[in-house]
């Protein structure tokens, strides 16, 4: 097993990215305390030296080969740290800042930012204060450059939610926001991006230079769906939400083995949609049979929830007997929680599967939502990054569905519940 050296690799957490940095960092720590065990076993062995020593060679190394003073060279595997301190201030007039309070130069940097966060977040000088879409923005701006300023070798931005992602077409006179956005995160020096199911391609087309990894939730999710009472031996159906996320619930019935259905929506875009109860869409229809079946819909994300549940009331209205929606990005927007209490109620359909890649606090606490957790997938993308080793297994998951699904099976035959080592995500 290859070594997986930290001494290079530094973390950026901006305000509102922390706790998601957090969870991802802890990831790193266990990959790398395992992976060193690993190695200093196989010198140990190799070369008949006491497993002590081995570990002492190691840490001279690392100390040889750091580029820079870094608190996470030391001895001691439990004071990795990876996260560098940054001072941020929010300044009267709304201006951010950010100082980096260690050295990073020469060093691999991975700046956190969840832009969809809505809680208050915190500033150095104390300030507790809730931060827009374009705030969150801005802090990337202020922390990527001080990062170039400060002499990072290569800057990635991890940004589980790509911002203005929904403004990737122009209808008119309007403006490619989605690559504009990409184009400037290029400008200013960011070789990566790592996000989770963007809501188009073409983004990624807009790039010279700049990569974009685009990461799936569809393990973590099919996982849940895997410990849902014998869910997936009901008469089930995948049903697309919409067209834009046809090939997504594709993938869903391709490895489920199910049949797949299609709602189709007409929009008024003349109408933008405030919430739950004032969708922009027009005309909706129903391409399929859900007669009496268990029915799974998975989305990139959910914002105000009211095409979602729109198509919910349809497909109840066909004799679905049972509805689980799967949504990477669930934003819960405006009073979306309300609205989804309220169709929970009218028995409109049975869980909603979301991701932490977006921080909430009020919807985990409820009985028909799952919150599944994919910081470690993003840790062994980060790790392999950092080392400059291919990550297409983690970007095409469907090897350990299969996986996955085999052994559910197994068990369920044999009337035990599955033992799954998730090894890739």
């Amino acid at each position: 097993m290859k070594y997986f050296n930290p001494a290079n690799l530094a973390v950026i957490a901006c305000p509102g990215g922390d706790i998601f940095a957090d969870e991802v960092i802890e990831h790193l720590r266990h990959k790398y305390r395992h992976s060193r065990k690993q190695v200093i076993d196989n010198i140990s062995q190799k070369y008949a030296i006491d497993p002590v020593q081995a570990a002492l060679q190691i840490d001279l190394i690392n100390k040889i080969t750091v580029r820079g003073t870094s608190s996470q060279s030391g001895n001691n595997i439990n004071n990795v740290n990876f996260k560098v301190p940054v001072k941020f201030t929010l300044f009267p007039n709304g201006e951010i800042k950010s100082e980096i309070e260690e050295s990073i130069r020469g060093k691999d940097v991975y700046i956190f930012q969840d832009v969809e966060n809505r809680f208050p977040v915190k500033f150095s000088s104390g300030i507790k204060t809730n931060l827009s879409t374009n705030d969150h923005l801005m802090t990337i701006f202020v922390t990527v450059d001080a990062a170039k300023q400060a002499g990072a070798e290569r800057i990635t931005l991890v940004i589980p939610n790509y911002p203005y992602s929904r403004q990737h077409k122009a209808k008119g006179r309007e403006g490619l926001t989605a690559s504009r956005i990409g184009k400037i995160f290029e400008s200013l020096g960011v070789n990566h991006i790592i996000t989770l199911d963007i809501h188009s391609r073409d983004i990624i087309n807009a790039f010279n230079k700049m990569r974009l990894e685009n990461l799936h939730a569809s393990y973590q999710i099919i996982q849940a769906l895997t410990k849902m009472d014998d869910i997936l031996n009901d008469d089930f159906v995948v049903v697309s939400p919409d067209t834009g996320a046809v090939d997504r619930n594709k993938f869903y019935a391709s490895s489920l083995k199910k049949p797949l259905a299609l709602l189709y929506k007409e929009r008024d875009y003349s109408k933008v949609s405030k919430d739950a109860s004032q969708s922009n869409i027009s005309q909706i229809r129903l391409l399929g049979n859900v007669q009496d079946k268990t029915v799974f819909m998975a989305d990139d994300m959910l914002g105000t929830g009211g095409t979602l549940i729109k198509g919910m009331k349809l497909l109840k209205e066909n004799g679905a007997r049972r509805i689980i929606c799967a949504i990477s990005l669930p934003l819960f927007s405006g009073n979306a929680i309300a609205h989804f209490d309220e169709a929970y109620n009218e028995g409109l359909f049975y869980r909603i599967i979301g991701t932490n890649a977006v921080h909430q606090e009020e919807v985990v606490k409820r009985e028909w939502y799952i919150n599944v957790n994919i910081s470690r997938l993003f840790a062994h993308v980060i790790s392999r990054l950092h080392q400059n080793q291919s990550v297409s297994s983690l970007l095409d998951n469907a090897g350990i569905i299969n996986r996955l699904l085999s052994q559910t099976m197994t068990a369920e035959s044999q009337h035990e519940l599955p033992f799954v080592e998730n090894t890739d995500s």
